[in-house]
C-alpha cells in the first residue's frame, strides 16, 4: 500500500495504455455465505511500445484493466486453476475467474465475488487500522493465510478460507506502520515465506527463521511487494520503485531457497502498461511458468487495476 500523500503524484505521472479489444462485463451469479457477486469489467491492454525489458525466454501473454466498484486497493494475488484470489487494503477477499483465448493468452475475467474479512469472533473487521490486508498465501494443505499491516499479524482462515481466523507465526521484527509483511507465499514442508516491504525474508512454521546469512534486501530503492512459489524451486518476488513525481517501475526476480536474488526476469517502466504492482501469482504450465502481476489502484480514479500475464520458459 502507498502513502496517501503520494497517490496523486503517482497517478498524474502514469501513462495510460490504449485498449485493444472490447470491454467484457461478467454477470453476477448466486453465491452462499458472505461472498457477494460483484460486477467486473475486463478490458484488454497491450504491454506497450517501449518500457518493458523481458529476460530471454519470457513473453507477454496478455493483459487486462479490471474495473468494478468493489475492486479497488487489491494488494496480492494467487491463482488456483482458472480461479484467482486477491485481498484488498479494505479488508476484502476477492475471487474471480480468468479466461484465456485459443492461444492460452489472458483474454478476460469475470464471475467476481467479494467477501469481507472477519475476525476470530466471526464479526466483520471494521477498523481500518486492523483491516489493511497486504499478503495472501495458499498453502499445500489448502489453508489460506493473510498478512495485515498496521496491526502486523498473519491469520489463517483455514482450508479454502472457510474457517474463523487464527494467528500463525510471523517474523519477530519491528515493521513500520505502512511497511509491513507485503510478500506472503507458500514454502516447503507446509511453511510460508514472508517478505518485509523494506527488506527481510523469513520462512515460518511454528516459528520464523531468516533466509540467507544476511538480510534479503531489494536494491536501488525498490521495495518488496509480493511473492509466490516458483514451480522450479524458490520463489518469484515483485519489487516496486516509486520516486515522485514521475518515476514508477516494477521488476520481478527469483529468490532462491537460501535467500539469493537473481537478475530481473521482468522489468517495466513507462511508457509500458504500469501502475502500482503489488500482487503476483505463479502457475506451472507445460512449457514453464505463467506469471500474473496485479496492481493496487489505491482507490484513486486516476490509477488502474492492471492484471498482466507473462510466460517464462
Amino acid at each position: 500500500m502507498m502513502r496517501a500523500a503520494t497517490r496523486l503524484l503517482l497517478a498524474a505521472s502514469l501513462t495510460g495504455a490504449a485498449a485493444c479489444a472490447a470491454i467484457a462485463t461478467s454477470t453476477p451469479g448466486v453465491h452462499e455465505g458472505l461472498d457477494r457477486p460483484v460486477r467486473m469489467e475486463a478490458r484488454r491492454v497491450p504491454l506497450g511500445i517501449g518500457g518493458a525489458t523481458l529476460a530471454p525466454g519470457v513473453r507477454y501473454a496478455g493483459g487486462l484493466i479490471l474495473r468494478g466498484s468493489m475492486l479497488h486497493g487489491l494488494s496480492d494475488l494467487k491463482v488456483e486453476g482458472e480461479r484467482a484470489w486477491g485481498v484488498s487494503d479494505f479488508g476484502q477477499l476477492v475471487r474471480f475467474t480468468l479466461r484465456l483465448d485459443d492461444r492460452g493468452h489472458l483474454a478476460s475475467a469475470g464471475s467476481a465475488t467479494v467477501r469481507p474479512l472477519t475476525g476470530p469472533d466471526g464479526a466483520v473487521i471494521a477498523l481500518k487500522s486492523l483491516v489493511d490486508s497486504e499478503g495472501l498465501a495458499i498453502l499445500s494443505d489448502g489453508r489460506v493465510l493473510i498478512s495485515f499491516e498496521g496491526d502486523h499479524r498473519i491469520w489463517s482462515y483455514g482450508a479454502g478460507a472457510t474457517a474463523a481466523p487464527s494467528s500463525v507465526a510471523r517474523p519477530d521484527a519491528d515493521f513500520p506502520d505502512n511497511e509491513g509483511m507485503e510478500g506472503l507465499a507458500a514454502a516447503p514442508d507446509g511453511g510460508w515465506l514472508v517478505l518485509g516491504e523494506g527488506g527481510g525474508a523469513w520462512v515460518c512454521h511454528a516459528t520464523c527463521a531468516p533466509r540467507g546469512a544476511a538480510p534479503v534486501m531489494p536494491a536501488d530503492g525498490f521495495r518488496f511487494t509480493g511473492a509466490d512459489v516458483d514451480p522450479a524451486g524458490g520463489w518469484f518476488v515483485v519489487e516496486r520503485y516509486y520516486s515522485p513525481p514521475v518515476d514508477m517501475r516494477v521488476r520481478v526476480r527469483r529468490l532462491s531457497a537460501d535467500g539469493v536474488l537473481s537478475d530481473p526476469v521482468i522489468q517495466l517502466r513507462p511508457p509500458a502498461s504500469i501502475d502500482n504492482f503489488e500482487g503476483i501469482a505463479a502457475v506451472a504450465t507445460t512449457t514453464g511458468t505463467r506469471l500474473y502481476l496485479l496492481s493496487d489502484d489505491n482507490a484513486n480514479a486516476l490509477q488502474k487495476t492492471l492484471l498482466l500475464a507473462f510466460d517464462v520458459d
